[in-house]
């Protein structure tokens, strides 16, 4: 399905339109898409509070429990511009159908896992399905939907689902583990799957470039092994701080293979990212913004998470109804978003958007040791969430709009590698502070008063790098 991108510039405010009518079949590709994207957005949060039961189960050290969260993610956020090229070359449909099938079958594993090694394969395989079913579900999200409020409002379903997927992971791990055991986490993730696969391969249209390229091996070795060692010593630092030798390693090998790769691309006659593309100034600063708001939001929930648990007091359960309402008000943000967009243009609101988290996370400053400090952090993280939430579809929209169908799943790979990133990076560049500070309290302040001054100084060089129109 071609994209119209003449009919209304989107560097502009667009006027208001009605609530685009979705047939019965884009519903249920909708479904489809958003149900797959929520099971990847459940599996980030979901075993967080099971790991101290899961390492008891499976005779797992402390220190290595990192890596039930580290086997997900190298996978998923290291592959995932591969997968979305692959999806672009020899069909997104069948690229996610697979992915999804290895979600659930590494799903299934994990939930039978008998020793650390093969719960450790199951996560791994996990992610590799991830990176598979995301960027070609966010592709075949924008190349059957048409720019415009139909988009608009495909892409409000999607964001306030992968929003709400994470939290619903955090309340729901802690009620299943205390319930049914660590395994119930990695069992839902298996019955999501079995539900989602069946009505796939007949509702999803295949979709792919008209031109058949060679793929950019070159490229996609020197990206992947970028990304993988990038996320290695990230979530490696999270958990031991950047001092040791296999984070300064990784870090460095990162930064080393991602410049060789734009050495490649720059001399590539097929090349994985096409660099005109990167320096649309869409595409770079709508990235900037999503890594900037997936990055600090993720820090303020896990400062936060912090601060209820160890200052406050409160149990597992009850930080879980804290992060409930936050939840339930990104429901209600996805749902108005799209309107928002229509009236100031995605531009616009992704600005505004960023405003407003960083504003409302500045007043996290006043949280102290009394118990009334629960309903400020409440109304606050919620309200933050629901600017947050308008800042995720906003620059998924201003990163792919006017992007040809042939570089759907190149675009939607930026994106979801600048999500997967952003989550990646923000808990150990900042949320270090916390947890090695002198006092709690002191540290939770040090990091949400850098939280809100780097989202602030981003919708500042938004402001003005979105300014002009972006040249295609």
């Amino acid at each position: 399905m071609a994209i119209d991108t003449t009919s209304r510039p989107t560097t502009s405010p667009r006027e208001p339109l009605g609530t685009p009518r979705l047939s019965t079949r884009d519903k249920l590709v909708l479904f489809v898409l958003c149900a797959a994207q929520f099971m990847v957005a459940l599996d980030f949060s979901v075993l967080n509070v099971a790991l101290p039961a899961l390492g008891s189960d499976l005779g797992m050290s402390r220190s290595a429990l990192q890596w039930a969260v580290t086997a997900f993610a190298l996978p998923s956020g290291g592959f995932l511009l591969l997968f979305g090229r692959m999806g672009d070359l020899y069909g997104r449909r069948r690229l996610f159908l697979s992915g999804l099938a290895l979600f659930g079958a590494a799903s299934l594993l994990a939930t039978l896992a008998w020793d650390p090694a093969s719960f450790l394969t199951g996560r791994a395989l996990q992610g590799l399905g991830a990176a598979a079913i995301v960027p070609t579900g966010m592709s075949l999200l924008t190349t059957t939907f048409p720019e415009g409020p139909a988009r608009d409002r495909a892409l409000g379903i999607s964001g306030t689902l992968l929003s709400l997927g994470f939290t619903v992971g955090m309340v729901a791990g802690g009620v299943l583990t205390d319930t049914l055991g660590w395994r119930s986490t990695m069992a839902l993730l298996t019955v999501f799957a079995l539900v989602v696969l069946p009505l796939a391969p007949a509702l999803l249209p295949e979709s792919r470039t008209p031109e058949r390229p060679r793929l950019d091996v070159p490229g996609a070795v020197t990206v992947t092994g970028g990304l993988l060692s990038l996320i290695y010593a990230l979530s490696t630092a999270a958990d031991h701080g950047f001092a040791r030798a296999d984070v300064v390693a990784g870090l460095a090998a990162g930064l080393l293979l991602l410049t060789v790769f734009t050495v490649v691309e720059s001399r590539s006659a097929a090349p994985l990212v096409s660099l005109p593309m990167l320096r649309r100034r869409t595409v770079a600063w709508g990235n900037l913004g999503g890594l900037v708001t997936f990055s600090m939001m993720s820090t303020v929930v896990f400062v936060l998470t912090l601060y209820l648990q160890e200052i406050l007091r409160l149990s597992a359960f009850e930080t879980g109804l804290v992060f409930g309402v936050q939840g339930l008000l990104s429901a209600v943000a996805g749902t108005c978003a799209p309107r928002v967009i229509g009236r100031f243009g995605a531009r616009r609101t992704l600005v505004g958007s960023l405003t407003g988290q960083g504003a409302l996370v500045a007043t996290l400053l006043l949280l102290n040791a009394h118990t009334w400090s629960v309903w400020l952090a409440a109304a606050a993280v919620s309200l933050a969430s629901m600017c947050h939430l308008g800042a995720i579809i906003s620059y998924g929209l201003t990163v792919t709009s006017g992007v040809p169908d042939g570089e759907q799943g190149l675009a939607t790979g930026l994106v979801t590698s600048t999500q997967q990133v952003g989550i990646t990076v923000g808990i150990p560049l900042l949320g270090v502070l916390a947890t090695t500070s002198d006092s709690l309290l002191s540290g939770v302040h040090t990091v949400l008063a850098l939280d809100a001054a780097i989202v602030l100084a981003a919708a500042a060089l938004l402001t003005a790098g979105l300014r002009r129109p972006a040249t295609t």
